[in-house]
C-alpha cells in the first residue's frame, strides 16, 4: 500500500550516455552536477510512474499458478489453469500427494506418511536421512499419544530399533532422541518440559519438512515466487533509503 500523502524523494539512475533522464517526461537532463540530482515526487505521480509500467497478464498468471502449486491448492489451481490457460509447473497429481502427505501426518499416521512418500520418491529419504530421523521421531511421539507411558517396553523397543540406529553417528540425532525419550519419565507427557512435542505444532514442523523435501525433489522451490519477489521489494526499497538517501512512498 503506497501512503496518501508520502514525498517521494527520487534518485535519477545513469545512463550509458552519462545523463540521466527525468522521471516526469524522459528528456535526457544536463550531465553538470548530476551526481546529487535528485527529484521529488509526491505520491499520486508516482503511483502514476508505476502504472506505466506494463506487466504481461501471462507472467502475472503464472506467478498465481505458482503460488497455487506450492501452496498445494490443487482443486484451485485446476480451475485456475483451465480458466487462464497456464499449465502448472508440476503435475497436478504431486499436489495430491502432498496433500494427502499432509492429512496423514495430522492424523498422526506416520507409517503411511513413509509407505507414501516412498512411493512417490523413494530417493527422499534415502538421500535425506535427517528427514528419516524426524519421522521415526514423529512415529514413536505418536506412539506415545496413542499408547501412553504406561506402555514403556513397547515404546522403549521401538526405539531401540528405529530411533537409535540412526542416532548412534549423529550427535545432534542423539540429542534430539533423548529429548523425545524424555517423555517417558512424565506420568503427563502434554504439560510437562517436553510437551511441545505432543502440540500441533510439532505435527506442523514435519509437514513443512516433507513439503519442501517433496518440491526440491520436483526441482520446485518451497516457497511461492510472490514470496520472494515481495522479499526482493522490500530489500531494494531499503537500500535505495539506506545507501543512496532516497525517501518515496513504500509498498508494505
Amino acid at each position: 500500500r503506497i501512503p496518501e500523502h508520502s514525498p517521494l524523494v527520487f534518485f535519477l539512475p545513469p545512463l550509458m550516455s552519462g545523463g540521466r533522464r527525468s522521471a516526469r517526461d524522459g528528456k535526457l537532463l544536463p550531465k553538470s552536477g548530476l551526481d546529487t540530482l535528485i527529484q521529488s515526487i509526491g505520491s499520486k505521480e508516482w503511483e502514476k510512474i508505476l502504472n506505466r509500467r506494463k506487466i504481461s497478464r501471462k507472467a502475472l498468471d503464472a506467478i498465481v499458478m505458482n503460488f497455487f502449486v506450492v501452496t498445494g491448492l490443487k482443486d484451485v489451481a485446476k480451475a485456475f489453469s483451465k480458466d487462464s490457460g497456464v499449465k502448472p509447473e508440476v503435475p497436478l497429481e504431486s499436489i495430491q500427494d502432498r496433500m494427502e502427505i499432509r492429512e496423514a501426518v495430522l492424523e498422526g499416521d506416520i507409517k503411511r506418511v513413509i509407505e507414501k512418500l516412498n512411493a512417490l520418491n523413494p530417493e527422499i529419504l534415502k538421500n535425506q536421512p535427517d528427514l528419516d530421523f524426524m519421522l521415526q521421531q514423529q512415529r514413536f511421539i505418536e506412539l506415545i499419544k496413542e499408547k501412553g507411558s504406561d506402555k514403556i517396553e513397547e515404546c522403549l523397543e521401538f526405539a531401540r530399533r528405529e530411533l537409535a540406529p540412526r542416532a548412534k553417528e549423529n550427535e545432534q540425532s542423539l540429542s534430539e532422541m533423548e529429548r523425545v525419550m524424555a517423555l517417558l519419565a512424565f506420568p503427563d507427557p502434554a504439560n510437562s518440559a517436553v510437551g511441545d512435542l505432543l502440540s500441533y505444532d510439532r505435527r506442523a514442523k514435519v509437514i513443512g519438512a516433507l513439503n519442501t523435501a517433496i518440491l526440491n525433489s520436483q526441482s520446485q522451490s518451497k516457497d511461492p515466487k510472490i514470496l520472494k519477489i515481495l522479499r526482493q521489494l522490500v530489500f531494494t526499497q531499503k537500500q535505495l533509503q539506506d545507501k543512496i538517501g532516497c525517501h518515496f512512498p513504500t509498498i508494505t
